[in-house]
């Protein structure tokens, strides 16, 4: 499995901003880049990957933070033209004090952005991606390996600190890409690398 960790600390965390007709995803708390995360992370032509983990956290109002777990199962319903409506169904499936499984291979639950990246270091290696880091071609990539991608303001700087102990930062490249880029560079490695 390879796993993707997506943090944006402005996509809102409830579903009502993503009902009605006309939906601004933009100030739905830059929902946008999560939407394309999610589309970069699991489509491909024809097909959808089932060798990925998402884990999204939100921190945006009005309820943070937000852990949302996504794989595929074969009753996992997903549809690129309709990802919008599926989170704002796991937002909405939010019961407070539970982890719940929103819809098949989707999970809600709170959970801050530092919780998950320690419980999932406990069996992977954290690879935290940054423009000044590691090139990803020029590094061994261990078959559990975690991959950190921060939107459009970055990660979050408090939490940085701690991560830096138990996480290496690498780089796709020498250009800042857009975070759905940065999923879809990576799957590639790992597609070439035979993951």
């Amino acid at each position: 499995m390879r796993t993707f960790v997506y943090f944006s600390s402005t996509a809102k965390t409830s579903g009502k901003v993503l009902s009605g007709k006309n939906i601004n995803l933009m100030s739905a708390g830059r929902m946008d880049i999560a939407i394309h995360v999610i589309i970069n992370s699991f489509f491909l032509s024809h097909s959808i990957r089932n060798d990925v983990v998402l884990h999204l956290i939100f921190y945006g109002p009005p309820d943070p933070p937000k852990h949302i777990e996504m794989s595929i199962k074969p009753e996992t319903n997903l549809s690129k033209k309709d990802v919008a409506n599926l989170l704002k169904k796991i937002l909405y499936k939010y019961k407070e004090g539970k982890k719940i499984e929103a819809v098949p291979g989707c999970y809600i639950e709170k959970k801050s952005f530092l919780e998950v990246i320690e419980e999932l270091s406990k069996k992977n290696e954290i690879f935290i991606m940054d423009k000044n880091g590691e090139n990803l071609r020029n590094i061994d990539i261990p078959k559990n390996s975690v991959f950190v991608i921060g939107d459009h303001l970055g990660l979050p700087k408090k939490e940085l600190k701690r991560l830096k102990k138990i996480s290496k930062k690498i780089s796709v490249g020498p250009k800042v890409y857009f975070a759905s880029h940065v999923v879809t560079l990576i799957n590639n490695e790992l597609d070439l690398r035979g993951f």
